[in-house]
Formats: C-alpha cells, structure tokens, sequence
C-alpha cells in the first residue's frame, strides 16, 4: 500500500482546533500521510481570557525536523505560522533545494487591531520569498489586505484588486477567504488563476465555533492537490469541505469552538 505524502510547516495549537493539530486531522481525513515541522509552540492562558503564548522553536531544530521530512518525500506543502524571517527563508531554501512544485502558502499574520501586524519584516520577506514559490496562497481579508499592500478590504471588488496585485508578485494561483466577514449576503471566497476570478459562495452560517477553519482550508487544498486534483478542483473541494466543518462546529469551552474535522466525511456537504 502507499499513500500520498504532505508536509505542514506551522506552529501548534495546544487547544488543538488549528495549526498542524488542524493541518494533520484534515490530511487524515482526506486520505493522505501527513508529517510536520513544527515553527512555534502555541499555548492559552485558563486563567487569562485565553490569553495566547507563542513559544518559537530554534531555526536549527527546524532545519532538522524538515530534513528529516524530505529525505522522505513528499507530493505537497502547505505553510501556516512560521513566526520569524529566518524559518521564512529556510522554507524558501527548502522548496528551491527539493524542487517542491505543489506548494501552498497560507499567510498567518499575528496581528492586532484592523490595520497592524506585529511583525511586519515576516509579512515583507512572505511577499518576497514565498509568494513567487506558491502553487496557490490562501489569505483571509486582512492578509491579503497586507500582502496586496491595499489596505483593508470590504468589497468583491477590492478582493479582486488585492488577488491580481499577489498574483503579480509570484504566486500562480489567489484564494481569498473572504468567509462570512465580507459584507456580502453569502459567504463568498475569490479564485484567481492569473486570467479568471471564479466566486465561491455558500449560505452564511451563524456560528462562532470556526476556530482553525483557515488552516482546515489550507491543508484541505494541499492533501487535494497532493491526490492530483487541479488547483481549481482542489481549492472548491476544500470549499466544500470547510464549510461542513464550519457548519458542525462545536463548543470547546467558554472561550473557543473548533471545526469539526469529520464533518464532510460523516454528514458530506448538508449543513446543519
């Protein structure tokens, strides 16, 4: 028997809804064998509002876990949390030095505010190292927004601004993840291929258990694509996909409600 293999380069979410706990469930739900390289350990505060800890991992044992994971092989990647510009460049050193050809870059931004991210040298070195190595790369509005260099985004229109600027900048392929917070009557994601924009909409869902859906989207693109799907197929399978997630969400505590990783697999695309 084989199995196709995928890598997830990304931090852990020790609540497990998101991150490479999210990245690993969704690569098991679609089939594939998935490995990680973990970038930062995440932790939350009980005693704090769920105050988040972000614990980086040193550049070197990165370097280790990813050599170990390549030796292997692997059919594709995604990126998540990668938290400092030296892993930054390594996973562009990596994807050059092993020929990576099915890569996917989801741009995580620790941000705070509207308008702000923390790091901004890790958004400039996404946009100049990783952006032109994508096969696709997956923003919500805010980071595409930042990578577009546009500023906030509220319309389709400016979606469509925000996918052909990151397009010009490398990336072979744009899904912006516009989700239920663009001002829209559904819940609409943009596609773009460097020629068309393909809509992706579905019905609103009124939840707020949603916790790790971007990563879910991001690894449901990469296990897709490492079966062989299109990047068009793949990016509308994993729509398909997260939207059960999302729909079957549940309560985790008080303070966050992940998506369920088996819901496609358990209730296929009905939503609750």
């Amino acid at each position: 028997m084989t199995m196709k293999k995928t890598l997830t380069l990304a931090g852990s979410d020790s609540s497990g809804g998101a991150g490479i706990q999210a990245d690993l469930k969704t690569f098991q739900e679609h089939d594939v064998y998935g490995m990680n390289a973990l970038t930062s350990i995440v932790t939350m505060d009980p005693n704090n509002d769920w105050n988040h800890g972000v614990f980086p991992i040193d550049v070197d044992i990165v370097a280790k876990q990813l050599d170990t994971i390549l030796s292997v092989g692997i059919d594709a990647m995604k990126t998540g949390m990668l938290g400092s510009v030296e892993i930054i460049e390594l996973g562009a050193r990596k994807i050059d030095e092993f020929k990576l050809d099915k890569v996917v870059i989801d741009p995580v931004m620790v941000c705070k505010g509207e308008d702000e991210v923390l790091q901004p040298e890790n958004t400039d070195a996404m946009r100049e190292l990783l952006l032109p190595r994508a096969t696709i790369t997956t923003p919500n509005l805010f980071e595409a927004g930042q990578l577009a260099q546009t500023g906030p985004i509220k319309t389709i229109e400016g979606m469509k601004e925000a996918a052909v600027k990151i397009h010009s900048l490398g990336a072979k392929n744009v899904v912006i993840k516009g989700g239920k917070a663009l001002g829209h009557e559904k819940a609409v994601d943009l596609f773009y291929d460097g020629k068309d924009f393909t809509l992706l909409e579905k019905e609103k869902l009124d939840t707020t258990y949603n916790h790790g859906a971007g990563c879910t989207f991001a690894a449901a693109v990469t296990a897709n694509l490492a079966d062989g799907k299109s990047v068009k197929e793949s990016v509308e399978a994993a729509k398909e996909f997260v939207t059960a997630a999302i729909a079957h969400g549940w309560k985790l505590n008080e303070h966050v409600g992940p998506v369920m990783h088996g819901a496609y697999a358990k209730f296929g695309s009905n939503v609750k």
